[in-house]
C-alpha cells in the first residue's frame, strides 16, 4: 500500500513539476483567459467526478455559511496563485515561480507560529533566517524584490492557512472552490467572446483541447495527491513536494534557457542550504529522545 501512495505522490508532484511545458503551449493565450478556463473546465470535471462516485449529496450536505466563507477565501488565494504562475511561466520567469514552492515550506512554518502559536525550535529559527538572506541577497542581484516568488509562496501559503480551517476533503474543497469562482470565469470568457478577443474556439484544434484539458491537468495530480497523502507518511509528503519546484527549475534553466548565472546561484543556494538544515532538523527532532536497541538477529 506505502509502495503505491509513494508512486502516487512522485506521479502528481513530477505532474505539477513539468506545468511548466503544459502552459508554454498556451504562450499565446492571455493568461487571464487561462486562468478562466482552468477554473470552468475543472469545476466541471470535478462534478462529473463527484457525481460518478455517488457522493454529490454528501457533497451538498456538507455546505454551510461558515464552510463557504472559508472556501470563499480559499478560491481568492487560488486564484491568485494560479494566475500569477501561468503569467509568470509565459512572461519567462519559470526559475522565480520555483522559487516560490521552495520558500513555501518555511513561509508556512511562520504562518503555523503567527496563527496557530506553533512555537519553533531554537534551531528552526537557523533556516528562516538563512531563506530572508537568500531572498534579500536575490533582491539586491535582481535589483527589484522577487514579487513573483514572493506572491506565489505568500498565495499558497495562506491557501494552505485557510485549507487547514477547512473541513472539506481535497476533492469537494476544490470542487467548491472552483464552483466559487466558476461565475465570474464565464461571465469573463462571454464577455471575451461578445469583444472578438476569445481565443478559444478562435486559435484551432490544438489550442481549443489544451484549454479544456486544463481542468484535466488541474484535477488529476490532486486525485493523486489525495490518494497518496492516505497512504504515506507526512514526513515524505514533505520531501517529495521538492519534487515539483525541481523540475520546474531545471525546465527554465535547460529547457527555456532562462538566464541563471553565478549570483543567482548563490541566492538559491543559500535558500536551498535553508531547506537543507530545515529538513535535517525536523528529522533529528522526530526521533524517539531513548530509541529501542534491537536485539540481535531481529
Amino acid at each position: 500500500m506505502k509502495n503505491k501512495g509513494f508512486l502516487y505522490g512522485i506521479v502528481a508532484y513530477a505532474l505539477w513539476g513539468f506545468f511548466p511545458i503544459y502552459w508554454k503551449l498556451l504562450q499565446e493565450v492571455p493568461a487571464v483567459e487561462l486562468l478562466a478556463h482552468r477554473i470552468g473546465w475543472s469545476f466541471l470535471l470535478l462534478v462529473a467526478v463527484i457525481l460518478a462516485t455517488r457522493h454529490w449529496s454528501d457533497f451538498r450536505s456538507a455546505l454551510n455559511a461558515r464552510t463557504f466563507k472559508i472556501y470563499f477565501i480559499a478560491a481568492i488565494l487560488i486564484g491568485v496563485n494560479w494566475l500569477t504562475y501561468v503569467w509568470a511561466v509565459n512572461a519567462g520567469f519559470i526559475v522565480e515561480t520555483s522559487l516560490g514552492y521552495f520558500i513555501n515550506p518555511l513561509l508556512s512554518v511562520l504562518l503555523g507560529m503567527i496563527f496557530f502559536r506553533e512555537r519553533l525550535r531554537a534551531a528552526q529559527w537557523i533556516p528562516v533566517a538563512l531563506a530572508a538572506i537568500g531572498v534579500a541577497y536575490l533582491t539586491f542581484t535582481y535589483g527589484r524584490l522577487p514579487w513573483i516568488a514572493l506572491l506565489l509562496a505568500f498565495s499558497f501559503g495562506f491557501y494552505g492557512l485557510a485549507k487547514k480551517l477547512a473541513p472539506l476533503g481535497s476533492v469537494f474543497g476544490l470542487a467548491l472552490e472552483t464552483g466559487i469562482l466558476f461565475l465570474p470565469a464565464v461571465i469573463y470568457l462571454g464577455a471575451i467572446e461578445a469583444h472578438g478577443s476569445a481565443a478559444f474556439l478562435h486559435s484551432g484544434m490544438t489550442p481549443d483541447l489544451l484549454m479544456i484539458g486544463a481542468g484535466v491537468v488541474t484535477t488529476i495530480p490532486l486525485l493523486l495527491f489525495a490518494s497518496a497523502a492516505k497512504q504515506i507518511p507526512l514526513s515524505m509528503i514533505g520531501i517529495l513536494q521538492y519534487l515539483a519546484p525541481t523540475i520546474q527549475f531545471l525546465i527554465g534553466v535547460l529547457v527555456y534557457k532562462e538566464p541563471f548565472d553565478q549570483s543567482r546561484l548563490l541566492g538559491f543556494g543559500i535558500v536551498w542550504l535553508a531547506l537543507i538544515v530545515f529538513w535535517v532538523e525536523s528529522f533529528l527532532a522526530s526521533r524517539p529522545a531513548n530509541p529501542a536497541i534491537p536485539e540481535l538477529g531481529t
